[in-house]
């Protein structure tokens, strides 16, 4: 690292759970982010604010005016760019330290194939089943790191699904896939703005966890977020060995 970078990130140095070495390891690091909308945009930050040395941003939609009661990532005169060259100027501005790479068409699974290929974490902040099921192959073919979040009206989740390890379930053992689209998707259905930031923000933290080798992950567990009521609820995950992804 150098002087810059010494300094932008003493905050985290100074933590001994992750010291020089630590930090190292994260400006080292390459984190693959798919969607830069609601979850996208805090975790994007948070992640290229703390050092990740570099990221891509998968999107293929602009920006609207609708998005940004939430997408804190992109600004009023954003509106009509592609959301992951709007994400790419935020955060620049913010660390010019970071690579951020973005991908503007709509990806297939085994176009992220390639992109996670060359990924250390897989952080999936989509909003629709076909992307997730996409992701979650391609991470259980790669054995990589997955860090998954959904937000919609007033309640979100997350998990980790670290196909690095035997036991961990992936998520078709917790989703699986019956054939049917039914997207929950904030356009038709609404989503409470900060709750966004509060499942995206613990994606950024997982993320960043698990590129540190840092404590235990959410990997087995899935969180429940009712921010109506304020509560949190956790649930523990087990494979499926009958799933049809990672039980072969």
């Amino acid at each position: 690292m150098n002087d810059n970078q010494l300094l932008r990130y003493s905050r985290h140095i100074l933590l001994p759970q992750i010291g020089y070495e630590g930090q190292e390891k994260l400006v080292n690091s390459h984190a693959l982010i798919v969607g830069a909308g609601g979850l996208g945009s805090p975790v994007a930050l948070y992640l290229a604010a703390g050092g990740v040395g570099k990221l891509t941003i998968c999107d293929f939609d602009n920006v609207d005016l609708t998005n940004l009661q939430r997408q804190i990532i992109h600004t009023t005169p954003s509106v009509g760019i592609n959301k992951a060259v709007s994400a790419q100027q935020t955060l620049y501005e913010i660390n010019p330290e970071v690579v951020v790479e973005t991908v503007r068409e709509k990806s297939t699974e085994a176009g992220f194939e390639l992109l996670a290929a060359e990924a250390d974490v897989v952080i999936d902040c989509s909003d629709n089943f076909a992307t997730r099921y996409a992701l979650n192959h391609v991470c259980v073919k790669l054995r990589k790191p997955l860090v998954s979040g959904a937000a919609i009206g007033f309640e979100g989740q997350v998990t980790v699904f670290d196909m690095r390890s035997d036991s961990s379930p992936c998520y078709h053992c917790l989703f699986p896939d019956m054939g049917a689209e039914e997207a929950m998707r904030c356009a038709e259905n609404g989503v409470f703005a900060p709750l966004v930031g509060m499942i995206g923000t613990t994606q950024a933290a997982e993320a960043m966890k698990l590129l540190l080798g840092l404590g235990g992950s959410l990997q087995g567990r899935l969180l429940l977020l009712d921010v109506q009521n304020m509560e949190w609820r956790s649930i523990k995950l087990k494979r499926d060995p009958a799933c049809k992804v990672c039980g072969a």
